[in-house]
């Protein structure tokens, strides 16, 4: 009897803090459905997106490679044609591979078409999506205003809310991410004075449980045979709005306190600074907004919450939680004002640091099961992941992160990373016109050890935090003269200049198909080069129309 084949639910959410889970200490919020995966897997407690904006961070989980590497640096670059990602590696395998919910993939169509890709055949759909089988592509991002759509795609979902007896051709706009007030005008979810009231959709029918629906039809049709789904929630990502109950769960008191300080603003980075004035950052600095916003994020939170809950149910009673790794993430965090900010895009904790938990079902997991490791892990670590999980062998020229299955297994390998990367480019952002920067310069880097943390700023001095003795990151020591932050510049300077250094473009040939051309195997097919005369040559690769001339004496 053949062993079960093994599945992979890849789940993520939009804009989830890491530590917005109560099993990573959050003091209010309760999220008992992830702690339980939690319970059965891996926490992981440094785990860093590798990039703080939803295109760039999930271009590198898709593909397994850094932002500098695939190039789709920020939302709507497209990802070029040609980049392998998780379908082009786990279908070798067998293994389908399957898409519910939101990627925020452009596709690369200038070079579709130069390479002449049908848009509509298969591989000219998986092109476009990522590397996966469409089931259900939703960014959930369906505004409207002069110049048209957001997103001009109209999502099934819209049909599913009509179908239920909402009326308009934009439910997601008009139902799901909108409230009324007593008179029954339209709120909406846009203006977050309106996040404490709650959404004009039914719980039931929000995205969130519409999506877990849709996962669970696409796992009934698969059968035996193998899959990997990634379950794309686009939520707690603004708009910031709940249905009810949810909206009601959490309250003003259940806001922490903001992560800032007033000398974060004495005289900051030129480049928080301008941060710090974009318009979300000035909104977020107050509190009557984190009071009205944060519980509505919480809420959103309870609701996934439970949307894992009735997706393990259903798995558990077809058989396949004992032979699917399940990993739990985020794209990236929430500032939610702290350090002043809004929204996402710079390099505090609350940004750039992910929650990631994985459940291995295998036994050689067992010894791990409810454990938190504090390695440095990112984002581009899944794919390997899951190459190794369904067979297979990661390309460690095409896929540069490193497969966890060392750390789920109680092991921590000697040469693991000591340092981890995130980059961002801001060249679309009104920090970078307020900067004076061309778009090739309004770049940012980030390089953490998991003790200090730099952020290299094309153009100006670094920033720098110690995360010991600085934990909130309240002071920037990228300027200080101190001998030992001079020390502490130069060491992550260098560590991110030999990552600049790496080798990441040579995807179309491995270091094993070159080492076996080494050892002068041209000879074999004829190359000789600089040999003086035929006697030089061993026998066998002497010709016999070459002999005579071999032997001839000098």
């Amino acid at each position: 009897m053949s062993a079960p084949a093994r599945n992979v639910l890849f789940i993520m959410c939009d804009q989830l803090r890491w530590d917005y889970l109560s099993c990573a200490g959050h003091p209010t919020l309760r999220t008992p459905h992830i702690d339980a995966l939690a319970a059965r897997g891996v926490r992981f407690s440094r785990a860093y997106c590798q990039s703080p904006v939803c295109g760039s961070s999930r271009m590198s989980f898709y593909t397994g490679r850094y932002v500098q590497s695939h190039g789709a640096a920020w939302n709507n670059f497209p990802l070029k044609v040609g980049e392998m990602t998780l379908g082009d590696h786990l279908r070798p395998l067998g293994v389908r591979t399957a898409l519910v919910g939101k990627t925020h993939m452009k596709a690369d169509t200038e070079g579709m078409l130069r390479l002449g890709i049908d848009p509509e055949s298969v591989i000219g759909v998986r092109v476009a999506e990522c590397g996966f089988d469409p089931y259900e592509r939703d960014d959930g991002l369906h505004g409207s205003g002069p110049d048209g759509k957001y997103d001009p795609r109209t999502p099934r979902y819209n049909a599913y809310l009509k179908s239920l007896g909402y009326d308009g051709d934009n439910g997601w706009d008009d139902w799901a991410n909108a409230a009324e007030d007593d008179s029954g005008n339209l709120l909406s979810g846009w203006f977050m004075r309106h996040a404490r009231r709650p959404a004009r959709v039914k719980a039931e029918h929000a995205e969130t449980p519409y999506m877990t629906r849709r996962a669970m039809e696409f796992i009934d049709e698969q059968g035996d045979a193998p899959w990997c789904l990634h379950l794309s929630y686009i939520k707690p990502h603004w708009p910031y709005i709940a249905p009810a109950p949810y909206h009601a769960m959490y309250g003003p008191s259940d806001v922490l306190p903001a992560v800032r300080c007033e000398a974060e603003r004495a005289d900051p980075h030129p480049v928080y600074r301008a941060f710090m004035d974009h318009r979300v950052g000035r909104v977020f600095s107050r509190d009557e907004v984190r009071a009205a916003v944060i519980p509505a994020y919480m809420g959103l939170i309870a609701q996934i919450d439970d949307q894992i809950g009735a997706l393990m149910d259903f798995m558990r009673a077809r058989g396949l939680l004992e032979n699917t790794m399940i990993v739990f993430t985020s794209d990236h965090g929430d500032y939610l004002g702290d350090h002043w900010l809004g929204e996402k895009d710079l390099f505090h904790e609350p940004s750039v640091k992910v929650p990631m938990i994985v459940v291995d079902p295998s036994p050689a997991a067992d010894a791990t099961r409810g454990t938190v490791v504090d390695a440095l892990v990112e984002s581009i670590d899944l794919a390997p992941t899951f190459v190794t999980w369904c067979g297979g062998t990661p390309e460690s020229h095409r896929l540069e992160g490193l497969a966890l299955q060392p750390l789920l297994h109680g092991a921590r390998p000697a040469h693991w990373r000591q340092y981890a990367i995130s980059e961002y480019d801001y060249s679309v952002l009104p920090a970078s016109s307020a900067l004076g920067l061309a778009p090739m310069d309004a770049r940012l880097f980030m390089v953490t050890d998991g003790r200090w943390k730099l952020v290299h700023a094309e153009g100006f001095r670094p920033m720098l935090w110690d995360l010991e003795h600085d934990p909130e990151e309240f002071h920037d020591l990228g300027g200080d003269p101190s001998p030992d932050c001079a020390a502490q510049r130069l060491r992550l300077m260098d560590a991110l200049n030999r990552w600049a250094r790496r080798q990441s473009q040579r995807t179309a040939i491995s270091d094993a198909q070159i080492q076996a051309r080494r050892g002068g195997k041209s000879q074999r097919t004829g190359i000789l080069i600089g040999f003086w005369d035929e006697r030089e040559l061993p026998e066998e690769l002497v010709p016999a129309k070459w002999r005579a001339a071999r032997d001839r004496p000098d």
